[in-house]
C-alpha cells in the first residue's frame, strides 16, 4: 500500500487487498489553509478510512491525523507517506499474514521552511514569555555540585568548627528570666480582654478605654526590655523574647483597634454593614493569639481537618533546614566576621572584600530563615490550628522595586501596617507619602528593638537601614518606569544580598566586641 500526497492537499491510497489484487482504497484527508497567511490550520477534518484497509494500517492513518491536529504537520510542511510491506493474506506475502505498514515524511524542498518573524528565545522581548524550568534544573545543579565543593574544601582547610555548645549550655541556665518572661506575657491579653468586657457592660467610657489599652500596650513592651537589658543573658536568647514582645504587642494593637471599629459601626446610625455586632469572646481572643496572624477578627476561615503525616514532614524539613543554618552561622559566617575589621574604619577595599565575601553565606542563611519560619512553622501552626489563610508571603523573589518587596515578603506584617498604620493615616488627611514614612518609621523602632536590647547596644544601625528604605522604595519604582522591571529587580536583589545584611551584621558585631572590650 502506498499513501502519497497529492498537488491539492490531499491524500490517496492504494491498498493491496488480501488476494494481492490490485484494488485500491483512497483515503482522502482535506487541510485547511488560512487565507491571509496560508499556513495549514491545526483542526483538520479526519480522514475517511475504508473499512477494507487493514486495522493497523488505519491506526498509523489517525497517527497522522492527531499529529496534524497538534501542528506536527505544520512544522513538517511535507507529504505523508505510509507505505505497506510484506503483502497481504493469501497472496505473496503468504497464508493468513497481515501486511506491516511504515510511516516516511517526505520533507520536498519546495515548501517554505521560514513562515512567519520569529524572536529567539533569549532574546528580550521572548525570554519570559517561556517556561524555564531546564535552566531553573540546570541551576540547581550546578549550585549543588559548587557548594558541595565549598564545604568539602573548607572542611578539609579549617576542620569541624562547630561548638559543642552551640544550642545548648550550662550559660543558657542563666536566662531562665527571660523565660519566665515569656510565660508572663499572657497577663496582658487578658488585661486587654478585660477592658473590653468592661466596655461592653458600659462601664467605662471610651477614652478611658484608649487610655487603658494605651498602658496595656506599653507597659507589655518596656517591661522585656527592662528584664532584658537587666540580665546577663545570651543574644539569641534576647532576640526570641523581643520578638515574641513585639508580635504580642502588634496583636493587642489590632485587637485594640479592631474592637474599636466594631463598636463605633454598631453604634453609627448609617452602618457600612447592618450584620456587625459588637462581642467580646475570651475563646476568640486566645485563639488569636496563637493563630499565624498579626490582624484580630471575631472570627477566621478553617481549614476542615489536621494531616497528621503532613506535619511531621514539615516538622523534619523544620529541624534539616535548621541545622544546615546553624552549620552555616558556625562554619562560614563566624570565621569571617572574627577575622574582619570595623567596615567603617580602616581600608575601604579591605571593607567591601570582607562584605562581598560574608554576602553569600549570610544570604544562605536568611533564605534558611524565611523558609523555616514563614513556610514551615507558620504552615504547621496554621495546619494544627486549622488556619484557613496562609498566604503568609507572596512572590518577593520577583519583586521589581523595594516597595514591591516589603509589600510582599512579610503578609502578616504588610497586612497589619495595612489595616492599622497606612489607611488610618490616608482617613487622617495625611498625605499618602508620610503614611508610608510612619509606616516605616514604626518597622524601624522594632527593628532597631528587637537587635539593640539583646545586643546592649544602641547604635540606631537598624533603625537607619530600614528608614534608608524609604528613598529606595521611590527611587527603585522610578526605575522601574524608566527602564522596565528587570533592572528594578537587579537593584533589589543587589542592596539585599550584597550591601544591606552583610553591611549590618559587620557593624553590629564590631560595635559588640568593641563594648565587651572597653567593660572588661
Amino acid at each position: 500500500m502506498a499513501i502519497l500526497d497529492s498537488g491539492g492537499g490531499g491524500v490517496s491510497t492504494a491498498t493491496a487487498t488480501e488476494n494481492g489484487g490490485g484494488e485500491f482504497v483512497d483515503l482522502r484527508r482535506r487541510k485547511s489553509r488560512s487565507d491571509s497567511n496560508g499556513v495549514l490550520s491545526g483542526s483538520d477534518n479526519p480522514p475517511s478510512v475504508d473499512v477494507g484497509a487493514p486495522a493497523d494500517v488505519r491506526d498509523r492513518i489517525d497517527s497522522v491525523v492527531n499529529d496534524d491536529a497538534q501542528g506536527t504537520t505544520a512544522n513538517l510542511a511535507g507529504d505523508t507517506e505510509i507505505r505497506e510491506t510484506g503483502g497481504g493474506g493469501r497472496g505473496a506475502g503468504g497464508e493468513g499474514g497481515r501486511g506491516n505498514a511504515e510511516t516516511t515524511y517526505a520533507y520536498r524542498p519546495s515548501v517554505p521552511a521560514h513562515r512567519r518573524a520569529r524572536e529567539s528565545p533569549l532574546s528580550s522581548d521572548a525570554i519570559f514569555k517561556q517556561s524555564h524550568a531546564g535552566l531553573f534544573n540546570l541551576c540547581v545543579v550546578v549550585l549543588i555540585a559548587v557548594n558541595s565543593r565549598l564545604i568539602i574544601e573548607n572542611l578539609m582547610k579549617y576542620g569541624w568548627l562547630i561548638r559543642t555548645d552551640f544550642w545548648f549550655s550550662s550559660r543558657s541556665l542563666r536566662d531562665w528570666p527571660l523565660f519566665m518572661c515569656c510565660l508572663s506575657l499572657s497577663i496582658f491579653p487578658l488585661a486587654a480582654f478585660t477592658v473590653e468586657k468592661l466596655v461592653l457592660q458600659k462601664c467605662i467610657s471610651e477614652p478611658v478605654v484608649i487610655i487603658l489599652h494605651i498602658i496595656i500596650t506599653m507597659t507589655e513592651v518596656l517591661y522585656p526590655v527592662y528584664v532584658t537589658l537587666r540580665c546577663d543573658s545570651a543574644f539569641l536568647s534576647g532576640v526570641t523574647l523581643m520578638l515574641l514582645t513585639c508580635i504580642v504587642w502588634l496583636k493587642l494593637v489590632s485587637y485594640a483597634h479592631t474592637n474599636y471599629d466594631i463598636r463605633t459601626l454598631a453604634n453609627s446610625a448609617d452602618k457600612a454593614n447592618p450584620e456587625v455586632s459588637y462581642y467580646v469572646s475570651l475563646k476568640s481572643l486566645a485563639y488569636f493569639m496563637v493563630a499565624p496572624t498579626l490582624c484580630y477578627q471575631p472570627s477566621y476561615p478553617r481549614s476542615p481537618c489536621i494531616r497528621k503525616g503532613w506535619v511531621a514532614r514539615q516538622f523534619a524539613k523544620l529541624v534539616i533546614f535548621t541545622g544546615f543554618m546553624g552549620f552555616i552561622i558556625e562554619q562560614y559566617i563566624n570565621p569571617i566576621v572574627r577575622n574582619s575589621k570595623h567596615p567603617l574604619k580602616g581600608d575601604l577595599l579591605y571593607a567591601i572584600e570582607r562584605v562581598l565575601k560574608l554576602s553569600v553565606p549570610n544570604l544562605y542563611v536568611w533564605l534558611c530563615m524565611f523558609y523555616c519560619f514563614f513556610h514551615l512553622w507558620l504552615n504547621i501552626l496554621a495546619e494544627l490550628l486549622c488556619f484557613g489563610d496562609r498566604e503568609f508571603y507572596r512572590d518577593w523573589w520577583n519583586a521589581k522595586s523595594v516597595g514591591d518587596y516589603w509589600r510582599m515578603w512579610n503578609m502578616p506584617v504588610h497586612k497589619w501596617m495595612v489595616r492599622h498604620i497606612y489607611f488610618p493615616c490616608l482617613r487622617s488627611k495625611i498625605p499618602k507619602t508620610l503614611a508610608i514614612i510612619i509606616a516605616f518609621l514604626v518597622s524601624a523602632v522594632f527593628h532597631e528593638l528587637c537587635i539593640a536590647v539583646p545586643c546592649r547596644l544602641f547604635k540606631l544601625w537598624a533603625f537607619i537601614g530600614i528608614m534608608f528604605q524609604v528613598p529606595l522604595v521611590f527611587i527603585t519604582n522610578y526605575l522601574q518606569e524608566r527602564f522596565g522591571s528587570t533592572v528594578g529587580n537587579m537593584i533589589f536583589w543587589f542592596i539585599f544580598c550584597i550591601f544591606g545584611q552583610p553591611m549590618c551584621v559587620l557593624l553590629y558585631y564590631h560595635d559588640l566586641m568593641n563594648r565587651k572590650g572597653s567593660m572588661s
